[in-house]
């Protein structure tokens, strides 16, 4: 490294003057802190990471840091530093270079004596990067969840309520139980929030100094506690001052394309509600007398159907022979609409379950159940009359909010995850947070294998289960990535034919999610799976396992941005272990010799699936250009729904208003 470089970082190292104010219930902040939606962009204190460019180099970053990292492990080395004396100075001078040194000390103490973990100076620089409130790209498998743990135990220390946000329910548990003992060597107290919990359960758990829960869990108490405080019911949370989120970008943008909402079952008007379901019937009805392409087309990235032209002159006479509301072109374009998509755009095992007679919406990103998540406009019913459901009842909105106002609303906001930088600039300016990567401890031993291209789903499935054989019969443990629930079965079924044994974990499969993942690292195991086993689970090799080559992952997703192809790959070579991974592209075009007057591209790929060629850097550019379109368009799409939500918040207060306090 350049030494003049280092020289002039140096200083930045040192304790600066002031210090960074801590959000926490008390006399200042009041007894619910909370960020307003018009606050100033976040500020960083004097900590040792503050003023470095976030696009610096990671090894220059941890290089930089490398005295004020001695400092802590030479702190470490002292065991009569008081604990309380540490608490005493977070709490009087705030989060500075000096008191997080002694702070991560003592974690990195009680850390070695209570898991028998001696934390990684990487571990040390992310933990102290959350806390001055940036995002942190840490590999898969460099130790994220304990750096987690230790950001949240320095911010405890200082008095500061901590929620450490998780992917799954399963990981919020595991997580508070296995580090319990580190949080009270540290006079820590430390809970999980669970959605079974009534209000009353959940009450004593937020009192606790770091509570661990997901995202939804939060904000819908975030939601009741905005329903019932002003009628005098005491909160369920003690405010909004640091949330430490684990798979950040998951979170923060993937799962941000959905508002949150409290809804009530309406009462009464079963007149008005049985007339509303006749119209559902009807334009189901209506919707299958029309032809695909001549009627109506599909737009399979948005799931959604549009009527053409013809359709609507084709269906106008039926239609305006119902009456009513189908005489009205526009809302008959509307309903039909809503109808050709449950019919044809959205597909069972592929965007929904149907379990114990309920339709149950499937998460597109993690392929897991989306609990207590319904289509609007009708569409839920549309689907549940498709598929011969009950039909539930219609609903009321009191309270709504997105992640995006949501997290904004914390005073302080850290994470981490194993792909961000990609997002770089949209978390920036959704939730004033800077993106930084740190190293990881060894170098990567990742073999990247060509891309081949198939021409339908059948030969593609059918060249897994060969290569699945060869990988067995060298005892290497395979995970093959799969886009929804239906791929995956058919995958198994052929797997079945092949005679080779393996798992599956889908969403109807997610009880079992654990179990699934902790032995596909054994040797010559096969895991078939959807998005599920992408986020916040470990899969451990075995030495047999390690020896043959590591993990092979199979990619064969179409996911909607580079950071869900990165987090599939990341689950191979972990920790600078073996493994390997290779994509395997559906092109789902005929094998027949293209004419000459086709384009390029579709040569260069019919080519690919007649002899097997490898898939030319030009063509994997233009085959990957509709990822980079989608992405953009899903940044669009999230920036809306922001505006929409402050728009109907902001109404929804007026309408307060109106009503009076007693409303």
């Amino acid at each position: 490294m350049d030494h003049t470089l280092m020289a002039s970082w140096r200083q930045v190292l040192l304790p600066m003057p002031r210090h960074d104010a801590l959000a926490r219930p008390g006399p200042r902040w009041g007894r619910y802190p909370e960020r307003p939606d018009h606050a100033a962009p976040r500020q960083g204190g004097g900590l040792p990471v503050r003023g470095l460019p976030a696009a610096l180099p990671a090894t220059w970053r941890l290089a930089l840091c490398q005295p004020w990292l001695r400092q802590v492990r030479q702190l470490a080395d002292t065991p009569n530093e008081d604990l309380n004396a540490c608490r005493q100075a977070l709490r009087r001078q705030g989060l500075t270079s000096a008191t997080l040194a002694l702070a991560l000390a003592h974690v990195l103490r009680a850390a070695q004596s209570t898991l028998g973990l001696r934390l990684h100076d990487t571990q040390l620089l992310a933990a102290a990067l959350m806390l001055d409130q940036q995002l942190v790209e840490m590999a898969t498998g460099e130790g994220k969840t304990l750096a987690m743990a230790t950001a949240a135990a320095v911010a405890a220390l200082a008095g500061i309520p901590v929620h450490v946000v998780t992917a799954n329910d399963y990981l919020a548990e595991r997580d508070a139980q296995h580090l319990a003992p580190l949080f009270q060597a540290l006079g820590v107290s430390v809970g999980a929030i669970a959605p079974a919990m009534t209000s009353e359960q959940r009450r004593p758990v937020y009192v606790r100094d770091v509570v661990y829960a997901t995202a939804k869990e939060v904000a819908f108490d975030y939601l009741r506690d905005g329903l019932s405080m002003p009628h005098g019911a005491p909160p369920l949370l003690r405010g909004l001052s640091l949330a430490l989120i684990d798979e950040a970008d998951s979170i923060l943008l993937d799962e941000a394309s959905v508002p949150l909402i409290i809804s009530v079952a309406q009462s009464g008007q079963a007149a008005q509600q049985a007339s509303r379901r006749a119209v559902w019937w009807q334009a189901l009805h209506l919707a299958r007398r029309l032809h695909a392409g001549d009627h109506f087309t599909i737009d399979t990235s948005r799931h959604s159907a549009t009527l053409t032209p013809a359709g609507e002159r084709h269906i106008a006479g039926p239609a305006e022979a119902l009456g009513g509301v189908w005489r009205r072109p526009r809302l008959r374009r509307d309903l039909l609409g809503l109808a050709l998509t449950a019919l044809h755009a959205l597909q069972r095992d592929q965007h929904y379950l149907v379990r114990e007679g309920k339709v149950e919406l499937l998460d597109s990103l993690t392929g897991r159940i989306a609990v207590g998540r319904v289509w609007s406009q009708g569409l839920h019913t549309l689907i549940e009359l498709k598929e011969g459901c009950p039909l539930s009842a219609p609903t009321e909105t009191l309270a709504q909010i997105t992640f995006q106002r949501f997290f904004k609303r914390y005073w302080r906001l850290g994470g981490l995850s194993g792909t961000l930088v990609e997002a770089r600039g949209e978390l920036r300016s959704l939730y004033d947070v800077d993106v930084v990567r740190v190293p990881e401890r060894l170098p990567s031993q990742r073999q990247r294998w060509p891309t081949l291209v198939f021409a339908t789903a059948d030969e593609r499935w059918r060249a897994v289960a060969e290569r699945v054989k060869q990988l067995q019969a060298k005892g290497r443990p395979t995970l093959i990535g799969t886009d929804s629930v239906h791929d995956s079965e058919q995958l198994s079924n052929h797997l079945h034919e092949a005679g080779i044994a393996h798992a599956v974990l889908n969403a109807r499969h997610d009880q079992h999610e654990a179990d699934i993942v902790a032995q596909a690292g054994q040797a010559g195991r096969v895991t078939v799976a959807t998005r599920m086993a992408g986020r916040g689970t470990d899969i451990g090799l075995d030495e047999r396992a390690l020896a043959a080559g590591g993990l092979h992952v199979i990619h064969c997703q179409r996911n909607e941005s580079k950071r869900m192809d990165r987090q599939l790959v990341g689950r191979s070579a972990r920790q600078g272990q073996p493994g390997s991974t290779e994509a395997w592209i559906c092109a789902s075009i005929s094998a027949d010799p293209p004419p000459p007057s086709e384009p390029k591209l579709t040569r260069c790929i019919q080519s690919a699936v007649v002899h097997r060629f490898h898939l030319s850097p030009w063509c994997l550019w233009h085959l990957r250009l509709p990822q980079w379109v989608e992405e953009r368009r899903q940044a669009a799409l999230r920036r809306q729904l922001l505006e929409r939500d402050r728009q109907w918040a902001q109404q929804f207060r007026l309408a307060r208003q109106n009503r009076g306090p007693s409303a």
